[in-house]
């Protein structure tokens, strides 16, 4: 198995780890226990800040330009996107017939779709990045078996 291969096997790995996860928090919440949802979304929320602190460490401390740049995009779509969805969503969807609680809800649970499709989107671009990676190592090999 080459480098890359092997890279692409441990981060396809950890994406059905977090796959698995997101199905059985979802599947877990679907029992409608407000508790346990509460729970959830509390560690969901710890979680997604550890990852927001380990980005801005990339940022500062790789001494890869390109990975720091990696990660300062992921990090800014990420602060982008909350600010849309605690700022704006919920004013651009007002209702006249809704209270602003309702608002909310509904922004969220737009937002929620939103962010599925794009991880939907992100697994499609990590394909594509993958094949690519692939075919450049590949072609760098028969360049040097030539």
């Amino acid at each position: 198995m080459k480098l890359n291969q092997e890279i692409f096997a441990i981060k396809l790995y950890e994406m059905e780890q977090e796959y698995g996860t997101l199905q059985s928090r979802l599947r877990i919440c679907g029992g409608e226990d407000h508790e346990k949802i509460r729970q959830e979304l509390q560690k969901a929320r710890d979680e997604y800040k550890e990852q927001s602190l380990l980005l801005q460490k990339r940022i500062e401390g790789s001494r890869s330009k390109a990975v720091s740049e990696l990660a300062a995009a992921q990090l800014e779509y990420s602060r982008k996107t909350e600010a849309l969805l605690k700022n704006q969503v919920a004013k651009y969807l007002h209702s006249e017939a809704n209270s602003v609680r309702e608002d909310e809800a509904e922004a969220a649970t737009l937002y929620a779709e939103y962010a599925l499709d794009f991880a939907t989107q992100a697994m499609k671009y990590a394909l594509l990045a993958s094949l690519t990676a692939i075919d450049l190592q590949m072609g760098t090999e028969e360049q040097e078996e030539a």
